[in-house]
């Protein structure tokens, strides 16, 4: 059977998180950096075997000072942590172009399955012949099973951030050269 290797357009992608602030409003990040490869039998997404990595160093709130907090120990502590991971375990296929996607998400020493819901939004050939394929990928975590464990409280009482965090990515790929198994 014959293998298909997809590789990330990083021009065309993009990998977000929103979490909440104060309980009262939320607040989006993306990250800059980021690497993945997808294989494949054929074309057949379910086969799929994803890696993906992120740079923690490469996070952007649009807010220096909260994204140098963010880079310290209190969170993800890019110092000794410079990567999250993601491998995936399985993908079941919901409806035409609905996915479940199972893995393991790695972010500093703490490693935990996720499940994120996928769409798949078609392929086409770009102008250079590229062909690629298009995904909406969105789930939610609790950072604190992650090691994501500090928190302040107002006055009032309210909590500075939301133990849950979503996680956005609207990722392309390229297809690369096909190789005999």
């Amino acid at each position: 059977m014959s293998k298909t290797t997809w590789t990330i357009d990083p021009t065309h992608s993009e990998v977000q998180f929103k979490v909440k602030h104060l309980v009262i409003s939320t607040v989006t990040g993306h990250f800059s950096i980021y690497d993945g490869k997808v294989t494949t039998e054929e074309s057949d997404w379910t086969t799929a075997q994803i890696l993906f990595s992120v740079n923690i160093d490469s996070i952007n709130t649009g807010q220096e000072q909260r994204d140098a907090h963010l880079k310290s120990a209190d969170f993800f502590d890019a110092a000794n942590y410079p990567q999250m991971t993601f491998e995936s375990t399985s993908i079941e296929k919901v409806s035409d172009d609905t996915y479940k996607l199972h893995g393991t998400l790695s972010i500093r020493d703490v490693s935990k399955p996720v499940t994120l819901n996928v769409e798949y939004g078609g392929q086409t050939t770009d102008f250079y012949g590229n062909q690629k394929a298009g995904f909406e990928i969105n789930g939610k975590i609790n950072r604190k099973e992650f090691g994501l464990t500090w928190n302040g409280v107002t006055e009032a009482g309210s909590i500075v951030v939301s133990d849950e965090v979503k996680l956005i990515a609207n990722i392309q790929l390229v297809k690369q050269v096909e190789q005999e198994a």
